[in-house]
């Protein structure tokens, strides 16, 4: 009876170890649409600078999640042999592989706000930065209840903070810093003039919808793959997922008026949305919440662009992330609530203060970053590099061979 309890246990872990290593992939994956959604909306000259950004902000993100972001956010390291770290089919490892997608998804966030006028070597050490330090900051705190902050949540407002899938954690996060990197960047050269803004059209609508179909389809790895075993999946956060993903959808297309770029960024938007509360919601609260993320994406993207002459946010990552990953979190709160149909285990007030914590920490450790950056070092290219487009001032090289 011993040898097939150990059969199954055996089993179990390989079972759990490739469920989160193909969640892992997915997410993984969604990089490349974080990449072709930025070459599609940045003029042409840069398109290369946005999938090169991409790429190395992986590579310094995973080191410095690997040496330091996941030490401080679970106390974990890996200085451990081999022969340890392999125990149990590797899950630990592979664990660390999910997480790190996620954690690499803050820089790939910020890329999109901060193109077409950012250096490139301060970029990737503000990255870093941002990885082994301000994110796992919050992350620590949300998902291991790291300084007791998770207790005190429940003993303060009746629920620890809810954040299965990182509404907050990672995109509200990302976007908030997002938000004080394209606040000490400034505006893009002619964006604006005589106080009016310039519109700078996307320069290739398919690699945008690209981008979005490729985020859109590595979500639900994003989403459900967030229950880490095999035993935890559900059903309910790939439907709540799907449910908020359509929501987002119509609600863009109707307030952007058949404009592509937020019919794309709308079904993102839902997405973002529902990522908080995806496993507690009612399919019908998750329409609702993606449905109001996707109308918020419209109106505060249009807000930002035309009213406020600083924020020069180029993808909208700000309200698509930011303010959606903000709502998420809140609509957590709501919708995830027995007497609105969702499983209960959450709060109002828990989800409005969490939230609100996490923006205050990203906010700040965006500043901070940033700004000591660009004091050091610089984070803006010149004039005539920026006006020659970032492919051929910092890689030497156009996107195409008659650039």
């Amino acid at each position: 009876m011993s040898s097939v309890n150990s059969a199954v246990e055996t089993l179990m872990q390989g079972a759990n170890t490739l469920f989160i290593l193909i969640g892992a992939i997915l997410v993984l994956a969604m990089h490349a649409g974080f990449a072709f959604l930025e070459v599609g909306t940045v003029r042409r000259k840069n398109q290369v600078n946005a999938l090169v950004k991409i790429m190395t902000d992986f590579g310094f993100s995973t080191l410095a999640y690997f040496f330091i972001g996941y030490w401080i956010a679970y106390d974990i390291t890996f200085f451990s042999s081999a022969e340890v770290l392999a125990e149990g089919n590797g899950y630990a490892l592979v664990k660390f592989f999910f997480l790190l997608t996620f954690a690499a998804a803050i820089p790939a966030i910020i890329s999109g706000g901060v193109a077409e006028r950012a250096r490139f070597y301060p970029m990737l050490t503000a990255s870093a930065l941002i990885v082994g330090l301000v994110y796992p900051l919050f992350e620590g705190m949300s998902w291991n209840g790291n300084y007791g902050f998770q207790d005190w949540m429940e003993n303060s407002f009746g629920a620890p903070f809810h954040d299965f899938a990182g509404s907050v954690v990672v995109h509200g996060v990302g976007g908030w810093i997002a938000l004080a990197a394209v606040l000490i960047l400034g505006a893009r050269m002619g964006r604006y003039r005589n106080g009016k803004v310039v519109a700078f059209a996307p320069s290739n609508i398919p690699f945008l919808a690209l981008g979005s179909w490729i985020l859109t389809v590595g979500w639900f790895g994003f989403n459900v793959m967030s229950a880490q075993t095999i035993d935890g999946i559900s059903g309910l956060v790939a439907v709540n997922s799907l449910m908020a993903m359509v929501g987002g959808i119509i609600t863009s297309m109707i307030l952007g008026k058949n404009d592509p770029g937020f019919i794309h960024n709308g079904p993102l938007a839902g997405l973002v949305a529902v990522c908080a509360g995806s496993d507690i919601m009612h399919p019908m609260g998750a329409l609702i919440t993606g449905g109001i993320a996707g109308a918020l994406f419209v109106v505060m993207f249009t807000m930002a662009q035309n009213k406020w002459p600083r924020l020069d946010d180029v993808l909208g990552v700000w309200p698509l992330h930011g303010l959606c990953g903000a709502w998420g979190g809140i609509a957590a709160g709501i919708f995830g609530l027995e007497a609105l149909g969702g499983l209960g285990g959450v709060t109002f007030s828990a989800q409005l203060v969490g939230t609100i914590v996490g923006i205050v920490i990203a906010t700040i450790g965006g500043f901070v970053v940033y700004g000591l950056v660009n004091k050091v070092a610089g984070i803006r290219l010149d004039d005539e590099e920026e006006f020659n487009g970032a492919d051929l001032s910092i890689h030497k090289i156009g996107a195409t061979s008659d650039d």
